[in-house]
């Protein structure tokens, strides 16, 4: 699909549901000894698999026309063994979540497969501190899917992470649930933390010191209905639009603003965007809730930065969007410390960097992260760039071709409903 080069982009759009937070909201309903009910769920490719992973395990979930989603569960300890395997589709949260409660189901078996690109991503990070706690996985090659989790007892535990990262740390908390004692995890770096404020929500005590987060074994979950906010991390391609294409002015309505997902915001600032809202203040305690805010977008002049390793959790999906900023920004940006970009849907360090580096972009791959040398305010040339299978990089694409000399060819442009099947009305509609 082309992307023509747009004049400015004007109106206002409403963020698609979060993902990660729907992702949540119906593992927990799942997990939970009464019905929960799920408001502006987000009806895509992913978060439709964890629907029907969750009827596998014995859940029952009513989908209503107005995105409502009604998950009643089996409960914490009750989940059925299924009659063949689960497939997680393309979902890698669910594939990492969804073992940390069926590793307490005793004596039932489960095995987790998805499509070709899950088969390439690794389940080691989650087996690790799972198999500590006592739980027996077992994966093909001892770290890809399909893989195997056998029931059993689990024992708490206080795990260290050796990277940030909220599915993991979730994973190892719903464990901690059935687990006896009470279960730590230590993060190098803060990760987003919907599950800890879903947690707390639904009576668990959860406990946050510094870099700790920390639950104890509990007997039943009562999780509360949700309200799932707008993704920030799918209105993110909406607001780097607005900030790179000349004489935009648009609004982006009912973003979730936590402050552990707002880094890209704060990285944005620092680069000298235009980009307005009221944002959650961070906090050491653990809030039960999701904040909302409009963002506001002006296009505007942009100047390099440099994202440390403890920024990358905080905007760890909106980092290929940097590496565009910094194409038009003046003096160099750099991503260090990011190298969990090399297995998300695809490995995005080798795609940012080659996809943009074929529009006329300046741009080195590192280790862990990239190097862009920016045109102070030029556009990139344009051309073509292969989404590989990669929502993120799809989108990416379309909003380099707004901004670009000459337009975009983005093959693999269907990629974009995994995570915002709107995308492109939205996109349309704006321009």
């Amino acid at each position: 699909m082309r992307f023509e080069p747009s004049g400015g982009l004007r109106g206002s759009v409403t963020a698609p549901p979060d993902k990660s937070i729907s992702h949540r909201a119906a593992l927990l309903g799942a997990m939970s000894a009464e019905p929960v009910r799920i408001a502006n769920y987000l009806r895509a490719a992913d978060t439709l698999s964890t629907l029907d992973a969750l009827r596998a395990v014995g859940a029952l979930v009513e989908e209503h026309d107005d995105a409502t989603v009604v998950v009643r569960g089996s409960g914490l300890r009750e989940a059925r063994e299924p009659g063949g395997p689960i497939d997680v589709g393309n979902a890698g949260t669910l594939m990492r979540l969804l073992p940390g409660w069926l590793a307490a189901q005793e004596g039932r078996i489960f095995v987790l497969d998805g499509d070709s690109s899950i088969r390439r991503r690794p389940v080691d990070r989650i087996a690790a501190p799972l198999r500590l706690m006592g739980a027996d996985i077992r994966a093909t090659e001892g770290r890809f899917p399909p893989f195997v989790v056998y029931g059993t007892p689990l024992s708490a535990i206080t795990y260290e992470m050796p990277v940030a990262s909220a599915q993991v740390k979730s994973c190892v908390l719903l464990a901690g649930l059935a687990a006896a004692g009470t279960t730590s995890v230590v993060e190098p770096a803060l990760s987003r933390d919907h599950t800890e404020r879903m947690l707390a929500a639904a009576g668990v005590a959860v406990d946050r010191r510094g870099p700790t987060v920390s639950v104890t074994f509990t007997d039943e979950l009562d999780a509360q209905n949700v309200l799932v906010p707008g993704d920030l991390s799918s209105a993110a391609f909406m607001i780097a639009a607005g900030v790179l294409v000349r004489g935009s002015r648009l609004v982006v309505r009912d973003v979730g603003v936590n402050w552990t997902r707002t880094g890209f915001l704060r990285i944005l600032e620092r680069m000298g965007a235009n980009v307005l809202g009221e944002l959650e203040e961070p906090s050491a305690a653990v809030a039960p809730s999701e904040p909302i805010s409009d963002i506001d977008v002006t296009a505007g002049a942009l100047v390099g930065t440099v994202v440390e390793a403890e920024e990358v959790p905080l905007a760890i999906d909106e980092l290929p969007l940097v590496a565009l900023l910094g194409c038009f920004a003046e003096g160099e940006t750099v991503v260090r410390g990011a190298q969990e970009l090399r297995v998300k849907e695809s490995d995005r360090i080798a795609g940012v960097v080659e996809g943009l580096r074929g529009l006329g972009a300046t741009i080195e791959a590192t280790e862990d992260g990239f190097a862009v040398t920016g045109t102070a305010g030029a556009a990139l040339r344009g051309g073509t760039i292969d989404a590989r299978g990669d929502h993120r990089m799809a989108m990416l694409g379309a909003v380099a071709g707004l901004a670009s000399e000459e337009g975009v060819d983005v093959v693999g442009m269907e990629a974009a409903a995994v995570s915002y099947p709107g995308f492109m009305d939205d996109l349309a509609r704006l321009a």
